[in-house]
């Protein structure tokens, strides 16, 4: 005998640890979608996690590395880091590549658009009215 709460919709979208798969493929039994219970993370979940907290790392240390005083970093140990021109250079040159990004796009645009003088860029109106 089949449970019928196991192919419920409030099942398979509940938030508990649980997580119900339905594949689409025809169960031979009995022709119903087979569901399995699958747990654990997601491949893309985990990527995701480990994405960002590493981000959230790496803009700390870029912080602490940009506003704590030389002092302090020798005091922590840290003796060998970049220049504190790279804190202002690196982020302004990130912006101003992708500035220039928008307005390249934004050329190839222009080019390929057809000029309001051309022959091809007229149209006739429909007569709905």
């Amino acid at each position: 005998m089949v449970d019928s709460s196991a192919n419920s919709p409030r099942r398979m979208l509940s938030l508990s640890r649980e997580r119900a798969f339905v594949s689409i493929l025809d169960d031979e039994k009995e022709g119903r979608f087979a569901l399995s219970n699958k747990q654990g993370a997601k491949l893309l979940e985990v990527y995701g996690f480990v994405g960002s907290i590493s981000t959230i790392v790496a803009a700390g240390l870029f912080f602490l590395w940009a506003y704590l005083p030389e002092p302090w970093l020798h005091y922590l140990g840290i003796t060998y880091y970049p220049s504190r021109y790279w804190a202002l250079a690196i982020p302004t040159y990130v912006m101003v590549t992708i500035i220039f990004i928008i307005l390249f796009y934004l050329g190839l645009n222009y080019m390929a658009t057809v000029p309001s003088t051309s022959w091809n860029s007229l149209f006739v109106v429909s007569e709905c009215q």
